[in-house]
């Protein structure tokens, strides 16, 4: 490992964990923060240079100037609307190539936006590497764990997300007593736990008695260099407001944002945490 961490950061709470995580680690750090999906001060915390993500050239020379060496892009991006963006000379002569990739997916687009940096003779690298102490481990994370009828809705929910992930839709599911109630799609994780209050009693857990299990695990068209399902505490609390009795995220292949502060919010509302090989 050699030369600094070029972050290019999104919207969210991943790029400030993940930038931390890596200065903590002994990386200097650099933070690309891209012009209007970043709106947080996090930034000043680091050496940075707001861009657009039509400004590749502008990115790529800021990256040089600073001594990086590998590249990671992390957090919110929208799909951009191309017409719109800002645009340097190399961005206008990509233009076209990122107009096809955004039309098979957002993870063809981001796979594409990775291409320009390693073209350019810079390793582009996963959060797992450069941040690795967000990585979910396997086991049980908090003080309760999952019994044989939650470990049965864990297997169902992960061969959903295997599926409809193929398809680039989303990387989370929601399973009770083998039913699914809801999956994941470009509303988000809290979007979706918030429609589970919304069925009916019989389907689901209710104040008292919680039922059903969140999961969360990479789509298989996924590039985990550029994109891993995140749990942090706003999960946690949407998911205990959704009754409920537990989250399982895919071990070596998701993201815990401060995992002692949100094993404890798990403990705290009473739901288990478990890190599972699919």
């Amino acid at each position: 490992m050699s030369g600094a961490l070029g972050l290019i950061a999104g919207g969210g709470d991943l790029p400030h964990a993940v930038a931390k995580a890596a200065r903590d680690g002994g990386r200097d750090v650099f933070v690309v923060p891209l012009v209007g999906s970043v709106t947080d001060d996090w930034v000043a915390e680091f050496p940075h240079e707001f861009l657009s993500p039509g400004e590749p050239g502008r990115i790529l020379k800021a990256l040089s100037a600073h001594g990086v060496s590998e590249v990671l892009l992390c957090g919110k991006v929208d799909r951009p609307k191309f017409s719109e963006m800002k645009l340097d000379a190399k961005g206008m002569l990509l233009l076209p190539k990122a107009v096809a990739a955004a039309r098979q997916g957002d993870d063809a687009l981001l796979r594409f936006l990775v291409g320009i940096f390693e073209d350019e003779g810079l390793k582009a690298v996963s959060v797992t590497e450069a941040a690795p102490s967000l990585v979910c481990g396997e086991g049980v994370l908090g003080a309760i764990a999952p019994n044989e009828e939650h470990r049965a809705d864990i297997a169902a929910a992960f061969k959903i997300v295997r599926a409809l992930g193929a398809l680039d839709v989303g990387q989370g599911a929601v399973v009770c007593d083998g039913l699914a109630l809801a999956v994941e799609a470009a509303e988000g994780t809290d979007a979706m736990l918030a429609r589970i209050p919304s069925l009916r009693e019989s389907l689901r857990g209710a104040p008292g008695k919680s039922r059903g299990v969140l999961v969360k695990g990479l789509k298989p068209t996924q590039d985990g260099r550029t994109d891993m399902p995140v749990v942090g505490i706003a999960t946690v609390r949407s998911a205990a407001a959704a009754h409920l009795a537990g989250i399982a995220l895919e071990a070596g292949g998701s993201l815990i944002l401060d995992r002692t502060a949100v094993a404890a919010q798990a403990d705290r509302l009473g739901l288990f945490l478990v890190g599972v090989k699919p």
